[in-house]
């Protein structure tokens, strides 16, 4: 029994996430002055959690997902806000985020999106200085306590499992 074991029992829940310690042990995490925007494609695909990469512009998971599925859109030119984007960077960001919503539909049967960006540090940016458009899958009941209560946001497949459906349904 855990009851048993040694140790102080404490107030803090915990989120096992074995699948995490990749990205240290493979030295996958950048700098933190430096831009996983930039970084990723120059990484493989798996690595970068890739699933598609355009002309001007490329798909990726985020690291950090709300949701199952969490996309983004990114231009490879490090540029940050969206009114310094190229008329061909943000053409194919259109494009790119309606086909990422063709095939999240299909692989996760959603029922709807969230879209948007955040300009700006001050607008809520993560990462200010590398435009993204972020794409959620939304489901009728994903909103549940677990957020709420207890600041914990439940997913229930690995990125890598997700960024391979993804990819494999990406039409080429």
């Amino acid at each position: 029994m855990s009851s048993e074991l040694p140790g102080v029992p404490d107030h803090f829940q915990r989120l096992w996430t074995p699948y995490r310690m990749v990205y240290i042990q493979q030295g996958q995490m950048p700098e933190e002055d430096a831009c996983p925007f930039c970084r990723a494609p120059e990484l493989q695909d798996d690595e970068g959690l890739i699933v598609h990469r355009g002309e001007t512009c490329f798909v990726l998971l985020n690291l950090f997902p709300y949701n199952t599925g969490h996309l983004m859109v990114c231009p490879y030119r490090h540029v940050g806000m969206y009114d310094q984007a190229t008329t061909d960077e943000v053409a194919e960001m259109a494009v790119l985020t309606q086909t990422a919503m063709r095939v999240l539909s299909q692989v996760t049967r959603c029922q709807g999106f969230n879209i948007g960006m955040n300009q700006g540090r001050i607008a809520g940016a993560g990462i200010a200085d590398h435009l993204h458009q972020h794409i959620v899958p939304r489901w009728s009941l994903d909103s549940n306590f677990f957020p709420i209560i207890a600041k914990t946001k439940a997913l229930p497949i690995l990125l890598e499992d997700m960024r391979q459906d993804i990819q494999a349904a990406w039409p080429a």
